[in-house]
């Protein structure tokens, strides 16, 4: 897996990512464990969807 996520996007992710999943923690709606996505790809820094676009966030 190549990176395509950079730095800015990996916050953005993370944070985002945290948020819901401790609002689904906190007794929030069970849609809020799709939290984890944009976490464990901030964690990778491989996003699945941005491959076959052949989008990069990535410095180059």
């Amino acid at each position: 897996m190549k990176k395509n996520v950079g730095g800015v996007d990996r916050i953005v992710r993370g944070v985002a990512g945290s948020a819901l999943v401790v609002w689904a923690l906190a007794g929030g709606p069970v849609w809020a464990w799709i939290g984890v996505v944009p976490l464990v790809t901030a964690v990778l820094a491989f996003c699945p969807l941005y491959a076959p676009f052949g989008i990069s966030t990535c410095r180059k």
